[in-house]
């Protein structure tokens, strides 16, 4: 195992986080079943630091969810039930839409797994082939170099203030504009699939309504509501992530937050 990535899927942290084993390092029950993600669906395969991590559910029956994520009622405010969606014009995916996105956008360099989370939670564990980029980040103004640099990384390119003939084109819908702003040209922008710790955990949304006012268009982002908790509900592996990548965390946040 190399020392910069270890796959867990049974894990227990600070007595604060549990998640399940890997499948094959679990013993099955009795019947030696194998239990798929879904009907059609054994597994997924997704690079993770460089690494081919299998993301499938626990092996054994009788597992049970300990730890924080077993929880079923904290202090509101801050941790209340949230909305289905964190912006009405953004789509709300489950498990097997982000297993579709993981095989698909992401396998495919056209889509974003993003970890909202501070690098706090971050450092515990996280979802195969996320990568963590802290909701204080979004939430800056929409100008803030950070924010610039991440939106051209996403593929995002800036644009020159358009001439009045240009922008009049545009708005009368005679040249294709459906991803084009005053200062952004998202046409070859990334699908952006944004989570953090479940339905009643505000860092997502937060990040989601920080692209958004930063012009990033809603019909590329997507937001998984059910987070680590409803991960961890289901069995699916989790990774914890090196040192190094929690501290390049931590650097580009450079904040705490939920």
């Amino acid at each position: 195992m190399q020392p910069f990535l270890k796959i867990v899927g049974a894990l227990v942290i600070g007595g604060m986080m549990s998640s399940p084993a890997v499948a094959e390092e679990v013993k099955v029950g009795e019947s030696q079943e194998f239990f798929p993600l879904t009907e059609d669906k054994p597994y997924v395969h997704v690079i993770h630091d460089g690494r081919s991590v299998k993301i499938q559910r626990v092996q054994d029956p009788d597992y049970e969810l300990k730890g924080y994520f077993a929880k079923t009622v904290r202090n509101c405010p801050p941790f209340c039930i949230r909305p289905e969606r964190a912006d009405p014009s953004v789509e709300t995916v489950g498990e097997v839409e982000l297993f579709d996105f993981i095989e698909n956008e992401l396998r495919d360099g056209n889509g974003v797994l993003i970890d909202a989370r501070t690098p706090s939670w971050f450092q515990k564990g996280t979802i195969p082939g996320s990568i963590n980029i802290p909701f204080t980040v979004f939430t800056k103004e929409a100008d803030d170099p950070t924010i610039v640099s991440w939106i051209e990384k996403f593929g995002g390119v800036p644009r020159e203030e358009p001439g009045a003939v240009t922008k009049m084109m545009e708005e009368l819908g005679w040249t294709d504009s459906q991803f084009l702003t005053d200062k952004w040209d998202f046409t070859g922008a990334k699908t952006l699939v944004l989570w953090c710790n479940g339905p009643t955990c505000g860092q997502s949304p937060r990040a989601v309504k920080g692209l958004l006012n930063a012009g990033y268009p809603p019909e590329k982002l997507l937001y998984y509501r059910g987070g680590m908790q409803m991960w961890q509900l289901f069995g699916l592996t989790t990774v914890v992530p090196a040192a190094e990548t929690v501290a390049a965390a931590e650097s580009a946040s450079g904040s705490a937050g939920e």
